[in-house]
Order: structure tokens, then C-alpha cells, then sequence
């Protein structure tokens, strides 16, 4: 269903809305499955580790995890769609990585700004993997959508952990979408050789100071 018929559904249908909401989600993966799916995240990084995006042929990824050629197509329907599953995935390994040592800023301005350059340190390590997912993400179509909002949806944990915040206002969460998007665009401006490390730092740092202009003042 197109995004503005699913709007407007939710405007003038809430009964149905309703209804459609009761019905099961499609079921969780089989442990057989999701170790299946993890072989071929893994297989798609390793291969864009040593060669960036053009390494990644659906072919190879196929024969390094192990799973047959149409297997592969039904988990990940495209490599676009295996790139951006893969950037979600490495953004979940960090996110546990970041847990295990929280930043130690004195604001959450310094505190996600820290985290934001930690994260984006580790795929410095791995230019070519970075290129690749970041590349796979700019390409993106709507078909991709579910995987681009996974991909969304995980960066905002990130901030709001390191922010130490569980319940942010709308003023709040627009502050981290500005982010989100000047974190992604340093790593593409990084990554074409347009931007040094030292000047992606500095905007990562004077986006954040949007955290502190946006908390709440009092009751």
C-alpha cells in the first residue's frame, strides 16, 4: 500500500487500523534461520572489507555463507537491501560495544558527540566496508525502506543512550534527527576525501550542542 493511502487510512479508518494491527506479525526467524541470516551479514562484510561495494556480488556472498543463490535473494531481495541489512548490523555490534563503556561526558551534548566519534572511529578501521554501506544507504529506493528505517532506528538508540534518555520530547528527537543527518553526511564527506577527521569532529560536536538547546527546562 502506498505511504499516503496508509496516512490515510490511519486518519479516516482507526477501526480498521485497529483490526489490521491484531493480526500476527510475520513470525520470528527459526534459530536455524537467524544463524543462516548471520552468515550472510557476515559474508557481505567481510567481502566489502577487503573491496569495498563493487566486491559484493550477490554470487560470492552465496557461496561464502553457504546458502544457496535463491535462499539469499529471499532474505535480502538485493544487494542494496544486504548492504543496508549489514550497516544495521554493525551499528548493533557497536551499540553493544558503547554499552559496555558508556561515554563519560559531562552533558549529553559531550556525551553523544564522544559516542558519535567512537562509532564513527570503528568504521574508520574499515574504510572500505563504510563506503559500502554508506553507499548502499545513499542508494537506497523505497523498496528499502524497512531496512533504511532499521538502520534509523538504531542510530537514535544510540544518541538517546548516550544522551541518558528514556522518554525525549518531540523538540528532543527533531534535535536528534538533525543529528543523524550531519553524522551521515560527515561520513560521506569523510569518505570522498572532502573532509578531515579533525573537521568531522568539529560538526559532530556543534550539531550535539542541539541537545542541550532542546532539554526540557522545567514543568
Amino acid at each position: 500500500m502506498p505511504a499516503e493511502a496508509k496516512v490515510s487510512a490511519k486518519v479516516n479508518k482507526p477501526a480498521k487500523v485497529e483490526a489490521r494491527a491484531a493480526v500476527p506479525a510475520s513470525p520470528p526467524l527459526t534459530e536455524r534461520q537467524e544463524a543462516r541470516r548471520r552468515r550472510i551479514l557476515h559474508a557481505s562484510a567481510q567481502l566489502a572489507s577487503r573491496g569495498g561495494f563493487d566486491a559484493v556480488q550477490m554470487r560470492e556472498v552465496a557461496e561464502s555463507s553457504q546458502v544457496a543463490l535463491g535462499t539469499l535473494y529471499r532474505y535480502f531481495p538485493s544487494k542494496i537491501h544486504l548492504l543496508v541489512a549489514t550497516m544495521q548490523d554493525q551499528l548493533e555490534h557497536m551499540h553493544g560495544t558503547l554499552r559496555k563503556k558508556p561515554p563519560q561526558g559531562a552533558t549529553a551534548a559531550e556525551r553523544v558527540a564522544e559516542t558519535l566519534m567512537r562509532a564513527f572511529r570503528a568504521l574508520q578501521r574499515e574504510p572500505h566496508l563504510a563506503d559500502a554501506m554508506v553507499r548502499a544507504l545513499t542508494f537506497a529506493d523505497r523498496s528499502v525502506s524497512p531496512e533504511v528505517d532499521q538502520v534509523s532506528r538504531q542510530t537514535t538508540a544510540i544518541i538517546l543512550d548516550a544522551m541518558g534518555q528514556e522518554n525525549p520530547t518531540p523538540e528532543q528527537l527533531s534535535a536528534v534527527r538533525v543529528i543523524e543527518h550531519t553524522w551521515h553526511s560527515a561520513l560521506i564527506t569523510w569518505l570522498s576525501g572532502r573532509a578531515s577527521i579533525a573537521q568531522v569532529k568539529i560538526d559532530i560536536e556543534t550539531v550535539c550542542r542541539l541537545i542541550d538547546l532542546t532539554a526540557p527546562t522545567g514543568p
